[in-house]
């Protein structure tokens, strides 16, 4: 336990999930139901049974858990999403839980949607397209214990097409996180997606935003350098990152328990040894 007891902002949470795992590695919950082991088919319950075995093999791996909700709803399943997070808080009560639905809408809507990430499913944080501007973001940070994620320079090919844009001489995702960080942060509970596959924007974000911390796609099956994204991304106190995996983790070897916890420990053990470098 921190020596401020239970942690209670979003902020705090988070700095306490990383101290008692020890970790930065966030694993995603991205169950496929194309991809599930075949026993789990029988339970009625399969994507819940399967994040189960994923959680029961990291728990003490893990500082956060990313469950992608499109994965849940594409099949009727959000049930198993509720489940799974309480799950969650039974078995990795320190974890921290982000939903990643991406939401960005204004007025009602976008508290409509803080009210379904934080108490329909529970979760610590959800992510947040920051495109319709800051009404389209407050509502997620009006909770000084739950936080947002806002995308800024995300791992996927395609996002130099808007992202990179040059804006008064700043590519478009300086500006975003410029806002997010001087403007729209008042409780100190937003994060910025980074993606692993670009470490040279990584690094000039964490010079121009020292203390705001970053959820790190592309890890694993998207290809991203982890000795280059924690050269650029680490703050002053060696964290700063959720380092997300979710395909390499839940998948390895099949799917097997020791395949999935020997696919998050060697991810965390390079994620330590990398820190202990830096």
């Amino acid at each position: 336990m921190l020596s401020w007891g239970v942690p209670k902002t979003f902020a705090e949470r988070l700095t306490h999930a990383q101290h008692t795992s020890g970790s930065l590695v966030c694993v995603g919950l991205d169950p496929d139901s194309a991809k599930l082991p075949q026993d789990l088919g029988k339970t009625g319950t399969p994507l819940y049974a399967f994040n189960r075995r994923i959680v029961d093999a990291t728990f003490d791996i893990a500082a956060a858990y990313k469950p992608q909700i499109a994965f849940y709803s594409a099949v009727g399943a959000e049930e198993e999403l509720v489940s799974s997070i309480r799950y969650i808080r039974e078995r990795a009560p320190d974890a921290l839980v982000i939903l990643d639905a991406k939401r960005g809408d204004i007025g009602n809507t976008a508290e409509a949607y803080a009210r379904e990430a934080f108490e329909r499913y529970d979760a610590d944080a959800v992510t947040v397209n920051p495109y319709m501007g800051a009404d389209s973001v407050r509502p997620f940070l009006a909770r000084p214990d739950r936080g947002a994620l806002l995308l800024c320079r995300t791992s996927n090919s395609g996002a130099k097409d808007f992202q990179d844009l040059q804006v008064d001489g700043l590519p478009l995702y300086r500006h975003v996180a410029r806002h997010a960080a001087c403007q729209w942060n008042p409780h100190g509970n937003l994060m910025l997606v980074v993606g692993a596959t670009v470490p040279r924007e990584m690094a000039e974000l964490r010079t121009a935003h020292p203390t705001v911390p970053f959820l790190v796609p592309g890890i694993g099956a998207q290809g991203g350098d982890l000795e280059a994204t924690l050269a650029a991304g680490l703050d002053a106190q060696g964290a700063g990152l959720l380092i997300s995996a979710s395909r390499s983790i839940i998948y390895a070897g099949g799917s097997a328990p020791a395949s999935i916890r020997a696919a998050a420990a060697e991810l965390h053990g390079a994620i330590n040894l990398g820190r202990n470098k830096s």
